[in-house]
């Protein structure tokens, strides 16, 4: 090279946890489907956002399923509880594992959250991965979701795929379908 021209390389060692991210079966489950593995599909389309903000708390079916529009497949829900500041949160409310199961029984393919984690941040077993994931959908995590209001989205978020991971990366990006009404 000639001329002042130069070659910048860079490498970066993290968890794939950090950041938004898509979880994969392995990290709840030995044997799991890995990051490689996640369907792309579930992480492109329609998508309603829901606002459950408030105190860190249960959310039970009640909560969520009479909110979201008969066929909905994928959910962002919106705790305003987030690690976007630079904080972890000390907890945030999260499902519970028979509204975690009810939504998969509607045909929800894909639950994402603005928080680290669709369980609470005591959780041991992580309950609700294993019933998401046991009904066969996907999950993501730590999105920023400030500023967005509920409404009906075109959700683009799919995981980097390197095989053998517990989690992938994802940069989410969520387009208007509907213009959403104004936050109060």
């Amino acid at each position: 090279m000639s001329g002042g021209e130069s070659v910048n390389l860079s490498a970066i060692t993290m968890s794939p946890h950090v950041g938004s991210h898509a979880d994969a079966p392995l990290h709840v489950r030995d044997g799991g489907a890995a990051s490689d593995a996640l369907p792309v599909a579930a992480f492109l389309g329609q998508t309603q956002v829901l606002g459950v903000e408030g105190p860190p708390r249960d959310l039970d079916v009640d909560e969520i399923l009479p909110r979201l529009p008969r066929g909905t497949t994928r959910v962002l829900l919106r705790t305003g509880v987030s690690i976007a500041g630079g904080l972890f949160p000390t907890d945030w409310p999260a499902l519970t594992v028979a509204a975690a199961q009810s939504m998969v029984a509607s045909g929800v393919i894909l639950l994402g959250v603005d928080a680290p984690s669709v369980d609470r941040r005591t959780s041991k077993s992580l309950a609700v991965h294993h019933a998401l994931f046991g009904g066969g959908a996907c999950v993501l995590e730590n999105l920023d979701l400030s500023g967005v209001v509920d409404g009906i989205y075109e959700l683009i978020a799919p995981p980097l795929r390197i095989a053998g991971l517990d989690a992938a990366p994802v940069r989410a990006l969520l387009r208007p379908l509907v213009t959403p009404p104004a936050r109060r």
